[in-house]
């Protein structure tokens, strides 16, 4: 793509050179003030301490043209300067500015303006003048400058003088006053036009705009304020020595050159609080504001039209402004785009490599969880952990908070009510044993064991909605300690009427040493210690490291999984370790007396539903350790209400189906011996 903006750079007047500023120094044996010098080495004090500038250095144009071009987003750009050790310093500066700011120079033009190079043209140029005419349109329509921004002091009474003068009918007057300006300067083609006016008393009225744009321009401005900031500093200085030493001493005031350099350097400006108050910087150079210009043909004529300026004292960021609705481009409406490669929209970041000028570059779309808001982005932003890119990657949002919600997930409805058709259920098996408490079946095997048993399975069931909604520290800590408790009080009143069903048969036998353990104690006892180990590691679990909510911000992209963690992992697995162990325990046991002689015998379906918990806790932990999020909790939900199920079933629905429908073996005297 080939850069449609290029700068053109040419100083109007560069001092170089140590010597050339002794000799000035020596010839005036006073402070200079030059007018037009913009060579950064005169801002040594050290070397330079008695010069003063009414320009500021060549850093300062080339920080305005910087910042033009970072304004309207030009970053490939052709420059031209002269060939000519001006030329160099001025395209080193520049491009050191570009670089910073991210502005390549597609090429480099270097001009020798003083050469005697020979053009040659071809037929279609010579045949049309107009071609060469248009030339210099073609180079400055639509174009851009950095101009001096400052007005002639008294300009408008001038003009009224001078308009009055044309009036009176003294029709050189403008030549004549062009003369006394440029007399004391080498511009002898100016004085020669001059000399052939007067010779054949040509007629000239110089129009008032023209005299205007003249006298407005940076030099003569400069020129005027050099001469009247000397002037005033020498007049406080004389002052000052006639106050302090008399007024003979005023002769000798040579003697006092560094007395004067102190004085024009502290020489106020104009009291505007919105401009430096002091004439000259710490480098001895005048801060004065720029303007920009927008030079434009239209038909024949060339107007100029201020379109921003550059205040080089304003803070970052505020030192340009541009009134882009006010600029005449050349060719469209729209603001010329140069650049070496097309923007990088948002969502995207620039990948250099393809070339060597920073400025050309591929656009790749942002990694995952990163974003990129702004364009031609060097870099991608990293989204924060509870954020997300949206699809079009130039925004982070909230991630997704994945729970097993009330309000919007079907899982949550369908637990709850199969928990609720469960904890009925067992309700209703409750009430049909307190109904029938006096018939043989109930009261076999300890009909308060049955009673503890049924309510240990209701709050299984009621469990459930722990696990349900947004889990919290509270529910967390309560969920995995109640599964665990409430399991282990079922499992050890079913390890308990196994022990008694087995003590019972043995103590059939007179002078049988197990009469002694037929004490109403004893299932209450085994009951009683095997749950306390279970709250006991509980009590550890909760006191060392409880169960909190976590953020799993990893696992899904996009997501944020609210679950519980465990705290310490031992205590979670001892405290399930040990239910296994309970459970063992009782299917060994139950499944060694499930043929004892006993009609009412619970064993075999306590072998059951043994058999039935630890086929569910075998199967369960695999699909546990290697799921994530809400489907961790629902394979906990399952293993517990699937539990609970088996219990109920396998224990009661045997017993409910004798009290309901066969009650005429439900009868004392089927207690002590098998039916046949």
């Amino acid at each position: 793509m080939d850069p449609v903006v290029e700068v053109i750079y040419m100083e109007e007047e560069i001092l170089e050179g140590n010597s050339q500023m002794e000799k000035m120094e020596g010839i005036y044996e006073t402070d200079p003030i030059s007018y037009g010098a913009s060579d950064r080495s005169l801002s040594d004090r050290l070397l330079y301490p008695h010069v003063f500038r009414m320009v500021q250095n060549i850093h300062i144009h080339n920080m305005a043209i910087t910042e033009l071009l970072e304004h309207f987003g030009w970053t490939w750009v052709g420059i031209i300067v002269s060939d000519d050790e001006t030329g160099e310093n001025d395209l080193l500066i520049l491009t050191k500015y570009m670089r910073e700011r991210g502005i390549c120079a597609a090429f480099t033009i270097k001009l020798t303006l003083e050469s005697d190079n020979t053009l040659i043209l071809s037929p279609s140029w010579i045949s049309s003048s107009i071609k060469l005419l248009n030339l210099g349109k073609l180079v400055y329509n639509g174009s851009l400058a950095v101009q001096f921004s400052a007005p002639f002091p008294g300009l408008e009474d001038f003009l009224k003088i001078y308009n009055k003068l044309v009036e009176m009918n003294r029709k050189q007057s403008y030549w004549t006053l062009l003369y006394e300006i440029v007399k004391h300067h080498d511009t002898d083609s100016v004085i020669s036009d001059y000399n052939i006016y007067k010779e054949h008393n040509y007629t000239y009225k110089c129009n008032a705009d023209t005299l205007r744009e003249v006298l407005s321009s940076g030099v003569a401005t400069r020129l005027y304020t050099a001469v009247e900031v000397l002037a005033k500093a020498l007049h406080e200085m004389f002052l000052f020595i006639k106050d302090e030493y008399g007024e003979n001493s005023i002769s000798g005031f040579l003697h006092y050159r560094q007395k004067l350099q102190r004085y024009i350097q502290r020489m106020e400006s104009s009291p505007d609080p919105m401009r430096p108050s002091h004439y000259f910087n710490e480098q001895g150079e005048a801060i004065h504001p720029y303007k920009i210009i927008n030079r434009f043909y239209i038909e024949e004529a060339l107007y100029e039209v201020e379109v921003g300026n550059f205040t080089p004292w304003a803070i970052s960021g505020e030192k340009l402004h541009i009134n882009r609705q006010s600029i005449t481009w050349k060719h469209t409406k729209e603001i010329p785009v140069s650049r070496c490669s097309d923007q990088c929209s948002p969502g995207s970041r620039k990948k250099t490599g393809r070339t060597i000028h920073a400025c050309c570059y591929d656009c790749v779309p942002c990694a995952e969880g990163e974003i990129s808001n702004i364009t031609d982005a060097e870099n991608c932003i990293k989204c924060q952990s509870d954020e997300w890119p949206n699809e079009k990657r130039d925004q982070c949002v909230p991630k997704v908070l994945e729970f097993i919600s009330y309000q919007n997930d079907i899982i949550a409805s369908a637990f709850s009510s199969v928990s609720v058709f469960g904890c009925l259920v067992t309700g209703f098996i409750f009430g049909i044993f307190i109904f029938y408490r006096d018939t043989p079946i109930v009261k076999a095997n300890n009909r308060n064991l049955s009673y503890l048993l049924l309510v240990c399975i209701i709050l299984s069931f009621l469990s459930v909605f722990l696990f349900l909604g947004c889990p919290s520290d509270e529910t967390c800590r309560l969920s995995k300690t109640s599964f665990g408790i409430f399991f282990s009080v079922a499992i050890s009143s079913l390890l308990a009427k196994t022990v008694m069903v087995c003590v019972a048969f043995k103590s059939i036998k007179p002078g049988s040493p197990w009469r002694k353990w037929l004490h109403v104690k004893l299932p209450y006892t085994i009951v009683l210690l095997c749950s306390s180990i279970q709250v006991v590691i509980c009590f550890i679990w909760l006191s060392i490291s409880p169960p909190f909510q976590d953020l799993d911000t990893q696992s899904y992209p996009g997501k944020i999984i609210i679950q519980c963690n465990e705290g310490s992992d031992i205590c979670f697995y001892s405290m399930l370790g040990y239910m296994g162990l309970l459970a063992a325990v009782s299917f060994v046991l139950a499944f060694m007396v499930r043929t004892l002689p006993d009609s009412f015998n619970e064993a075999k379906y306590i072998t059951f539903s043994m058999l039935l918990f630890c086929s569910v806790c075998i199967s369960v932990i695999p699909a546990y350790l290697s799921t994530r999020g809400k489907y961790m909790v629902v394979v906990e939900i399952f293993a517990i209400m699937t539990s609970s199920a088996g219990l109920l079933g396998c224990v009661f629905f045997p017993k409910c189906f004798i009290i309901l429908f066969k009650s005429e073996i439900n009868r004392k005297t089927d207690l002590l011996g098998k039916r046949k």
